[in-house]
């Protein structure tokens, strides 16, 4: 049921993107806003449902690991914010290299958040989380690593029925739905006129962002097939569907299920990527950082700020960390890097509302960079799982054998 609710995912995608974008230039205003209603609706509902579906997919993936979960938690923590480190100190190496030639003399004044001048939906409904995503998380970490030690198998059976209703939730709701909302998110952007100066203002910054997550998602396969034995251009082609979803929600999080099927179809184990694509989805902000250091390194040219490299090591070691607060809603790693762009970097309130609207305008691109490197990172650990299987059935084989 899940491949044929999958597989033509990724064509209408794409045609939500390319006619979203044909579409805004002619729609007229009352008929862009129903879709506007709908795509509030439906972020309201994502909202609402990704909190469960964390504690639904992580909690019983944790319990089926059995013990030792922990450790592989935080394997997949450190291996996640190694990625985004290593991204962020990629970008300010093309940077420094590239943008103070690059650039030249450019006028930043006229940019605004975009979320100022956007079209509104004609109502609104108030769906409240249960929790918070990261309360989630660790709901789902104490809950699924507690049945671990307790053998909870009556809670594992819930669980597991309750992983069963949030999928049929997706497969059925969510997952049909998502090529309107990607239509109307770029029906949005292209009315709104703003990416449009984002793009003219930043256009050699944004080629040279849009490249060098392409070049991140190469390096980043190649090690998974290293890693993994796997032909690296057959994993990647995989994610596609997951790639071009992040591209139209801008949200790691509502990607997750989109995620979690091509992580499975790369032959990664259920409970393994379980736990791993939600886990990533909040923590593993790749495209993102790269995206930010990289502007954050374009506006202080622009503005003709000194820039100091102890200063901004220190600035992607703290970012690799503040990520982990974005919350999985599109413009979210923005809103957590103003705090450290602020306080580490800088940056006044011109500087912050430019790197607002540049980001939020271009977002989906770094989200598509992070939600694709998570199906990376999730081959990665699930090789090595099995290897830790195979020592740890090793001694029962010899036994038996004597």
């Amino acid at each position: 049921m899940l491949k044929r609710i999958f597989a033509p995912l990724l064509p209408r995608v794409i045609a939500g993107i390319i006619l979203g974008v044909l579409c805004g230039l002619f729609f007229p205003e009352g008929l862009a806003r129903v879709f506007v209603t709908f795509n509030a609706l439906f972020s309201g509902f994502l909202g609402f449902i990704i909190p469960v579906l964390i504690l639904a997919l992580v909690a019983p993936a944790i319990a089926d690991l059995g013990r030792g979960a922990g450790r592989w938690l935080l394997i997949t923590a450190g291996v996640a914010y190694l990625s985004t480190v290593v991204a962020g100190f990629l970008a300010y190496g093309t940077a420094t290299a590239l943008f103070p030639t690059l650039l030249g003399e450019r006028n930043v004044s006229a940019l605004t958040d975009p979320s100022e001048q956007s079209l509104t939906p004609y109502f609104e409904i108030a769906m409240p989380a249960p929790m918070e995503i990261m309360t989630a998380l660790l709901l789902a970490f104490c809950i699924g690593v507690g049945i671990t030690f307790i053998k909870g198998e009556t809670l594992h059976r819930g669980l597991d029925e309750l992983r069963s209703i949030v999928m049929k939730i997706v497969v059925s709701a969510i997952v049909p739905l998502l090529p309107v909302y990607v239509f109307g998110a770029f029906l949005g952007l292209t009315m709104n006129g703003e990416i449009g100066t984002v793009i003219t203002t930043f256009i050699r910054v944004v080629i040279v962002a849009f490249a060098l997550t392409l070049l991140y998602l190469l390096v980043q396969y190649a090690i998974a097939g290293a890693v993994s034995g796997r032909n690296p251009f057959k994993l990647l082609r995989n994610m596609l569907p997951a790639y071009f979803t992040a591209l139209g929600t801008s949200s790691s999080a509502a990607t997750i299920p989109v995620t979690l099927q091509c992580t499975l179809r790369n032959g990664v184990r259920e409970d393994v990527a379980g736990f791993t694509v939600p886990l990533c989805a909040t923590i593993h902000l790749a495209g993102s950082t790269l995206k930010i250091v990289l502007f954050s390194v374009a506006v202080m040219i622009f503005m003709g700020r000194e820039i100091d490299p102890m200063t901004y090591i220190g600035f992607i070691l703290m970012l690799g960390i503040t990520m982990v607060a974005a919350p999985g809603v599109p413009g979210g790693a923005i809103m957590a890097a103003v705090g450290v762009l602020g306080s580490m970097l800088g940056f006044d309130d011109t500087m912050i509302s430019i790197m607002i609207a540049t980001y939020v305008a271009i977002d989906s691109f770094g989200t598509a960079c992070n939600v694709t490197g998570d199906g990376a990172i999730a081959v990665v650990v699930n090789k090595l799982y099995g290897r830790r299987e195979d020592t740890l059935q090793a001694p029962e084989s010899s036994t038996i054998a004597s």
